[in-house]
């Protein structure tokens, strides 16, 4: 089922429309005075709360074209708020990736700490680990 609206269409339901209020505006004229007061306070009372939505809509706006979509701020903020929003999150991006560079060097460092501290302290002097038949030591070791 399609709702596809054509311009003819359009064109029946506003003129549909406005035959339907030309019809309650005559009628209004008949209606006795308190009906017609509580019909104008509820009238307001219904203007006063699409005003409300209207505003509470327009507190973000998409902006569509061309394929693409835009989201706007609605126009609660602008100039240097709105800069200084969008630059807040990109410092917060940039600090993390700062903290991560900084928390991976350290630890990195501390592996290579560690590596020396277990060559200077080991059984082995330093030289055994450069003499060239030591790698073919290790590799028969590991195969008992």
């Amino acid at each position: 089922m399609t709702n596809a609206q054509t311009p003819q269409s359009n064109g029946y339901q506003d003129s549909l429309g406005r035959n339907i209020a030309a019809r309650l505006s005559a009628s209004t004229d008949n209606l006795p005075h308190d009906i017609s007061e509580r019909l104008k306070a509820a009238r307001m009372q219904a203007l006063a709360k699409r005003k409300v939505v209207k505003l509470q809509a327009a507190s973000s706006t998409v902006v569509m074209g061309n394929g693409s979509a835009t989201l706007g701020l609605g126009g609660g903020f602008s100039g240097f708020k709105a800069w200084f929003a969008s630059v807040i999150p990109l410092l917060a991006l940039v600090g993390g990736l700062l903290a991560i560079a900084v928390f991976e060097e350290n630890s990195r460092a501390q592996e290579l700490a560690d590596v020396d501290v277990e060559l200077l302290t080991g059984d082995l002097p330093p030289a055994a680990y450069t003499d060239p038949g030591f790698a073919q030591f290790l590799r028969l070791n590991q195969s008992n």
